[in-house]
């Protein structure tokens, strides 16, 4: 008899595991191990499934390919909730490594400037998780807040917030403007930052009506934010901050997780 493929005695059967690759450098994945490594050394860690190296590259399957723990765990050769642990201790060991506002910021002072931006990670939520929607993206997630070189080059990420925040708002709660102010850093922002502060600059309002000068500055000022986009292309090459599964609570951790793996070297 012919089993048709949509039948319940086929549901709920194994993955079958494939050959596949991983588009990151080799001496990444070597960097995140030895890192495992010396965190198993310091717990004195005996045995685990997987080695060192097999358990980094499972974290960056997870966060490159934002594969569910079933398929890691199937690909892998162990369960899903082991799967699920050896992502979660991977993450944690990254993220503890992600620099804060006052470090990113050393060595930047007066005469310097930063680009500041916040975007959404998209996520799964129901139509009631009203905290979590966005109105100016019409969807549900969490918004992150960068701060950013004048090359593009992420500095600084924040905690992650409900989706619904407005980006003053959160750059505001994460002292962002502040901690500009008191080093006398410019920071150039979109029209979302309007009266951030001394230091913030956005563009005009209306330009085409307003003098020449102005319409000069627009321009000029959209030239030098423009690289502050390429923080969030990098932050977004890695799938899982296309649309995020987990609970909105680790997606802060994540996000500093991928934020270590690009300075190490990875463009992303």
């Amino acid at each position: 008899m012919v089993i048709p493929l949509s039948t319940p005695a086929t549901r709920g059967a194994l993955l079958v595991p494939y050959p596949a690759t991983l588009d990151v450098p080799h001496e990444l994945v070597e960097h995140v191990a030895w890192l495992l490594y010396e965190h198993r050394r310091a717990r004195n860690t005996r045995w685990r499934r997987l080695g060192c190296f097999q358990q980094a590259l499972l974290a960056l399957v997870h966060l490159r390919k934002n594969e569910t723990f079933a398929q890691l765990g199937a690909g892998f050769g162990i369960s899903e909730s082991t799967a699920w642990r050896y992502v979660d201790e991977t993450l944690d060991i990254l993220s503890s490594w992600a620099p804060g506002l006052q470090e990113a910021l050393t060595g930047l002072g007066e005469g310097d400037h930063v680009i500041v931006d916040g975007t959404l990670i998209p996520t799964d939520r129901i139509k009631a998780d009203e905290p979590y929607y966005s109105m100016k993206h019409r969807k549900h997630g969490m918004n992150v807040q960068v701060v950013a070189a004048p090359d593009g080059t992420p500095l600084w990420f924040s905690r992650a917030t409900p989706g619904r925040t407005h980006d003053l708002t959160s750059a505001r709660a994460h002292g962002i403007v502040q901690a500009c102010l008191t080093r006398q850093i410019l920071i150039l922002a979109d029209r979302a930052y309007q009266g951030a502060g001394a230091t913030v600059r956005t563009p005009y309002y209306h330009h085409s009506e307003q003098p020449a000068h102005y319409q000069q500055f627009n321009r000029d000022h959209a030239r030098l934010r423009a690289p502050g986009e390429r923080a969030f292309a990098r932050l977004k090459s890695w799938r899982i901050m296309r649309r995020a599964r987990c609970s909105t609570r680790r997606i802060s951790r994540t996000v500093q997780a991928i934020h270590v793996l690009l300075t190490c070297g990875y463009s992303g």
